[in-house]
């Protein structure tokens, strides 16, 4: 019966003492592989592996405006994210967009299948034609070097760790990480500022 008294700010207090208590554990998870002597200095150091495999280097986007996302395939957001993403790359790919999409299984066990049931659901049912990567951890000791990279260039609320799926993050032409997007951010919500990325010399 306690559970129906409680008011609505106490339910959002709640909900973001979860998220508080989460990110200071990816926080201290991540610490021992943050040192800065071992990370990259651009984007473009990188390279990864796209979901069939190959390596890819991130040196191939030189000049693009970048929106990084880690994505799932059961999540209560995939369906708008992946609806939104998909309009967003038909519109701007063409002006220098690439949205890079790397599964994720550390939130809910969301993204269980393998990089082809990914590919299945990502390309024959959401229809994304943006690339879809090989999938990866984001938190802890078996972090990608990557998203070790961008949580260093961009930190989020109560810690660095990433708290969800479709966490999003905008990298500029230069390969500078510019911005930094909770899961709940819709990614039509960041149109503008895409646009003043492609726009900017």
């Amino acid at each position: 019966m306690w559970l129906k008294s409680l008011t609505t700010a106490n339910s959002v207090a709640i909900v973001v003492l979860v998220f508080a208590v989460v990110a200071v554990f990816y926080h201290y998870a991540d610490s021992p592989t943050m040192s800065g002597d071992e990370l990259p200095s651009s984007i473009y150091d990188f390279t990864i592996k796209d979901i069939r495999g190959n390596d890819v280097s991130l040196s191939e986007y030189k000049g693009k405006v970048l929106l990084i996302v880690n994505v799932a395939s059961q999540c209560g957001l995939t369906n708008s994210n992946y609806k939104e993403l998909n309009v967003l790359y038909e519109k701007y790919k063409n002006q220098g967009l690439e949205i890079l999409a790397f599964p994720c299984n550390q939130f809910g066990g969301q993204e269980p299948g393998s990089n082809e049931d990914i590919q299945e659901v990502a390309c024959t049912r959401f229809k994304a034609e943006f690339p879809i990567f090989d999938k990866v951890e984001v938190n802890g000791k078996n972090s990608t070097p990557l998203y070790k990279f961008l949580k260093s260039q961009k930190g989020g609320y109560f810690g660095d760790g990433i708290k969800w799926n479709f966490t999003k993050f905008l990298v500029d032409k230069n390969g500078k990480v510019v911005e930094r997007y909770a899961p709940t951010t819709s990614p039509l919500k960041i149109e503008k500022d895409i646009q003043n990325l492609l726009q900017a010399s």
